[in-house]
């Protein structure tokens, strides 16, 4: 595989939300809300890409105190490759950058692949949004993750 990760681009808003759409038919975010939300300040994220195909995203937000996930998803074709893994790998690192050490996310409570990933990064439930995310039967709950990331090491 040519995999790379990269910031997202200028304009990513419209090609996002088709990728959003690939990865949550359930729950598409429009172009125009994807447009706010990089916006935003403290907003960034990454596009993960086979060749040229984009396969996955991460949009975060550093909220001055903390980084939050506002949401990662990979297309059904590249799951279980090591997007996800390495899209939260840079969500993380770049948490780490800038000196924040926590990072949060909701997750859904029926999503037993992504909780299984967050939870091999040490995520851990701290909270529950009842009836959160849309489904095509009702609704799912959520789980509020939080990652508590130690200060890297300074050479003495």
């Amino acid at each position: 595989m040519s995999r790379r990760i990269e910031p997202l681009p200028d304009g990513a808003a419209e090609p996002l939300a088709i990728l959003h759409g690939a990865c949550f038919p359930d729950d598409q975010w429009e172009a125009g809300a994807l447009a706010r939300l990089i916006a935003l300040t403290g907003s960034f994220g990454w596009v993960a890409w086979e060749v040229e195909t984009p396969a996955g995203f991460i949009l975060v937000r550093d909220l001055g105190n903390e980084c939050e996930i506002l949401s990662l998803g990979v297309a059904p074709r590249w799951r279980r490759l090591g997007f996800a893994q390495d899209l939260l790998r840079a969500a993380i690192d770049e948490t780490r950058r800038r000196s924040r050490f926590s990072l949060v996310l909701e997750v859904a409570a029926d999503n037993d692949a992504a909780s299984a990933l967050y939870a091999g990064f040490g995520f851990v439930v701290v909270g529950r949004r009842a009836r959160y995310y849309k489904r095509p039967d009702g609704r799912a709950d959520a789980f509020i993750l939080r990652l508590t990331l130690e200060p890297e090491p300074t050479n003495r």
